[in-house]
């Protein structure tokens, strides 16, 4: 079954700890996981920053919903059992408790940012969860993969509708940021100048120039094939070559992505969504309009004493 949302969790969490027990976090992950049947890919599925998986994180946030209500408390460090108004909230049998229950106890509607005479949410802060399956730190990767995303689809539109030569310095300045090439004026000297049978240019592995890279860089809307790649690689065996990078606009085709040299030949393969990922991830063309630190407790630091 697809992953519960944390909303789902928070019952049988609830009754998981209804036997007045200490329990830990862990200890309630392998019950819930088990309880709805996750298989192991499902238990190891990431959020996008690949820091947290998706089910850790949907019962971590039932754990906070539930002891943010009064319905669970933390007894000593990762350990947590239930409080007497669990207890009482279980008493009435509930189909299921969702964050709109959990709006009957003040102090969860302190901790959401609502007021207890009006309901209604501060200026500055707001239940983000009232009618939201995700988790607070969901919302926020998908919401930042959907941003990045899109400004991927953006920057490719702009390197394709760009001049042949801007695009070559576009080529040039990443790699320098990726620590290749050495200066930018070294790197500029070696791309773009040798139009021998394919290869557009060769860029120094490091600093030193201990190895060399050979690049074909292909402003292109149409797939590339298996047949290109080819070509570059006896472009490269002419040369002696060991290392290549076939860089695109566009995509590689199947059999393109397949294709390994029979050679020693290193060949690196960077299609369009790659190139624009890479050009977000080193800062090259864009620029930061806001960020946001996601911050947890340091336990060790409170209990040094």
């Amino acid at each position: 079954m697809p992953i519960p949302n944390f909303q789902t969790m928070l019952l049988p969490f609830l009754v998981f700890a209804g036997d007045k027990q200490e329990h830990s976090f862990r200890e309630c992950l392998e019950y819930l996981s088990n309880y709805f049947n996750l298989t192991e890919d499902e238990r190891k599925e990431l959020l996008p920053s690949g820091k947290q998986t998706i089910f850790a994180n949907r019962v971590g946030w039932s754990r906070t919903y539930l002891k943010k209500a009064g319905l669970l408390q933390y007894c000593r460090r990762g350990f947590f059992r239930i409080t007497n108004r669990g207890l009482d909230l279980l008493k009435t049998n509930p189909d299921k408790i969702t964050t709109s229950l959990l709006k009957q106890y003040p102090e969860y509607l302190d901790f959401v940012g609502i007021t207890n005479n009006s309901s209604q949410q501060t200026d500055n802060t707001k239940d983000v969860t009232t009618d939201n399956e995700q988790t607070p730190e969901e919302t926020l990767e998908y919401s930042y993969q959907e941003i990045r995303n899109n400004l991927a689809d953006e920057i490719l539109d702009k390197v394709k509708s760009c001049s042949p030569n801007f695009f070559e310095k576009l080529v040039v300045e990443l790699l320098v940021k990726m620590g290749y090439g050495g200066s930018m004026k070294e790197a500029g000297r070696a791309i773009g100048k040798t139009g021998d049978e394919g290869i557009d240019g060769i860029i120094k592995e490091d600093r030193l120039g201990l190895d060399a890279i050979y690049i074909q860089a292909k402003r292109w809307d149409n797939v590339v094939g298996r047949p290109e790649l080819q070509k570059f690689v006896g472009a490269l065996a002419g040369q002696g070559a060991k290392k290549g990078i076939f860089i695109t606009t566009s995509r590689f085709s199947e059999q393109a992505k397949s294709y390994s040299p029979k050679n020693d030949i290193k060949l690196v393969l960077i299609d369009g969504q790659e190139l624009a990922e890479y050009i977000i991830e080193f800062d090259l063309g864009v620029s930061t309009i806001s960020e946001y630190k996601i911050k947890k407790i340091d336990f060790d630091y409170f209990e040094s004493d």
